[in-house]
């Protein structure tokens, strides 16, 4: 049950409302007409002050919701995150002591056929070899990296944009 100035002060949907023929479900009102909607009755009642101050309130209130919505968002993704880096950090950590271990377990394999110092200088050349096919490979994908193109190129155009004399690019 609301107080609707478009009564003189009647709460609509009461029965006083009913009773005083006033409220918006008045049986037997005589009237047809239907209600103006809440924006034209305040286009009609409020001054552009008042409408100005409510729409940059109701702004403010949306941005602060918007902004407080991302913040709990991105602490949700942000949490999630690290624990899928703290699972592969496990995995590689993993990854790392599995390697040693078969790299032991090929050095011993070795030595059965051979000094045991052979082989393990084998195993090491093999972990070398590896090494540097990686390391070429990452040198081939960072030659690739470009940069920020765009956005430099942009960024170049802004002074030109800037200064009204001069025709922009």
């Amino acid at each position: 049950m609301t107080t609707d100035p478009r009564y003189d002060g009647v709460p609509t949907g009461s029965p006083a409302a009913d009773a005083a023929g006033t409220g918006p479900s008045a049986p037997g009102s005589g009237s047809t007409e239907a209600l103006p909607p809440e924006a034209e009755y305040r286009a009609r009642t409020e001054s552009l002050g008042e409408m100005f101050g409510s729409f940059s309130e109701n702004l403010s209130t949306l941005v602060r919701q918007e902004i407080q919505l991302a913040k709990a968002e991105a602490t949700v993704e942000a949490k999630k995150a690290g624990t899928g880096a703290a699972m592969f950090a496990g995995a590689a950590w993993a990854a790392f002591f599995l390697l040693m271990f078969l790299s032991t377990a090929l050095m011993w394999a070795l030595g059965s056929l051979m000094h045991l110092g052979w082989a393990a200088l084998i195993v090491a050349v093999l972990w070398g070899v590896v090494a540097t096919v990686l390391a070429l490979m990452g040198k081939k994908h960072f030659e690739r990296i470009k940069g920020l193109t765009q956005t430099q190129q942009t960024v170049q155009e802004i002074p030109a944009t800037l200064n009204p004399e001069k025709e922009t690019p």
